[in-house]
């Protein structure tokens, strides 16, 4: 067990460090997409907004791809966490992209109707408050249902799947424990 990681009250180890790096990451994100200033992006920047848009995407794709093929090798480390929060700064590139296009969109006007429309549209639910009126706009959010199509769904899928068998490792343990399943019932026929 490394310095990092201690029992919880069942016998399982707690990843303490990766925790506090998801939510730390996490918050992190949420700060940065609601105080870095986006003036430099939009119609008035063309040219520098759809190259740093296009280099966001391709290189979080490659870390995702990277991140998606050490949990499926069982490389040591955090692919798991990795995955999370890369698909997480995906939502806020497409969030910012949204909000430097805002004049494209009818119903869009705060970071937080962007951010909401990523979701929406990531959920593929399209409520209809929020449309997509400028060409721009429109092949942003065709680019946004492919990549989640392509590179979410690919490192959710991987993340379930190690979610899923962390589970299957936890019964199996719990299983295997002498008495673990008497002793339970008891417990709760004495509280009751």
């Amino acid at each position: 067990m490394t310095g990092s990681e201690e029992d919880d009250c069942s016998g399982h180890r707690v990843d303490r460090v990766g925790w506090l790096f998801g939510a730390g990451g996490a918050a992190a994100l949420l700060v940065a997409y609601f105080t870095v200033p986006l003036g430099v992006f939009g119609p008035h920047h063309p040219v520098p907004s759809w190259l740093t848009f296009a280099g966001a995407l391709t290189v979080l794709a490659g870390y995702l791809l990277r991140e998606i093929r050490r949990e499926y090798l069982g490389l040591p480390g955090r692919p798991a966490m990795a995955i999370l929060l890369l698909s997480a700064l995906t939502l806020v590139v497409f969030a910012s992209t949204y909000y430097a296009l805002a004049h494209e969109f009818t119903g869009l006007t705060t970071r937080i109707d962007a951010l909401y429309f990523t979701v929406v549209t990531l959920a593929t639910v399209g409520f209809g408050d929020v449309t997509p009126s400028g060409q721009s706009a429109r092949v942003v959010v065709m680019l946004q249902i492919l990549y989640t199509l392509v590179f979410l769904t690919a490192g959710a899928t991987t993340v379930s799947r190690r979610l899923h068998e962390r589970l299957a490792e936890r019964a199996e343990v719990r299983a295997a424990e002498p008495g673990r399943g008497r002793r339970h019932r008891n417990q709760r026929h004495e509280g009751a």
